[in-house]
């Protein structure tokens, strides 16, 4: 997919900083993405897996249209969730969609109040985002992308199961794990939630 054909903000950001032309990684599945596939995309670090998410989130969304979040996206820690923020912030320009961090060191009243009052994107920690669902601080129910950033820390503190849960909570959704390697426990997604995914490997 050409960067030509991505909204023009994006784009005009996307020449801004340089991007000449999508990497190898980004030509295989940025059009498989805008076309609402589910995949896991397994690449090393450094192949452009990170860039890709925050394409394909403003790309698919585009503007800010109500007040519950249509992507979340799930990270392992309070660092991994304001990184990513200042990478949507800084591909974001030119458009008006709206970003949020629930990691579990912030209070978790305000970030309650915080999301109510209108966010388009979630960064999320596994349990800050379970804790919020089940004090109704959150709602899923317009949700479009479920996303989860280097998935390799998945298998550690229980966080597998922490993130297994969310599809019970919400309809249809395109779901998007990237990861260095595909794990063997995948294959529970791919027999549920993720039955239709395609492995897309570099």
């Amino acid at each position: 997919m050409s960067f030509k054909k991505l909204i023009e903000p994006l784009a005009d950001t996307l020449h801004h900083n340089e991007f000449k032309a999508p990497l190898p990684l980004k030509k295989q599945i940025l059009s498989k993405i805008k076309g609402g596939a589910s995949l896991f995309v397994i690449a090393p670090e450094g192949s452009g897996k990170t860039t890709s998410i925050v394409i394909s989130v403003i790309q698919k969304l585009k503007h800010a249209v109500e007040d519950a979040p249509r992507a979340l996206i799930f990270v392992k820690d309070k660092q991994a969730a304001l990184s990513l923020e200042l990478e949507f912030n800084a591909f974001k320009r030119g458009t008006d969609l709206r970003v949020y961090c629930a990691y579990d060191e912030h209070n978790i009243d305000i970030q309650r109040d915080e999301i109510y009052e209108g966010t388009d994107i979630v960064i999320a920690t596994p349990k800050r985002l379970n804790r919020l669902f089940y004090l109704n601080g959150i709602n899923l129910n317009k949700l479009q992308m479920c996303i989860i950033e280097d998935a390799d820390f998945l298998f550690r503190n229980n966080n597998l199961a922490e993130v297994t849960r969310t599809p019970e909570s919400i309809g249809k959704c395109q779901y998007l794990v990237f990861a260095e390697k595909f794990d063997a426990r995948f294959k529970r997604w791919q027999n549920s939630f993720m039955y239709n995914a395609q492995i897309v490997k570099i």
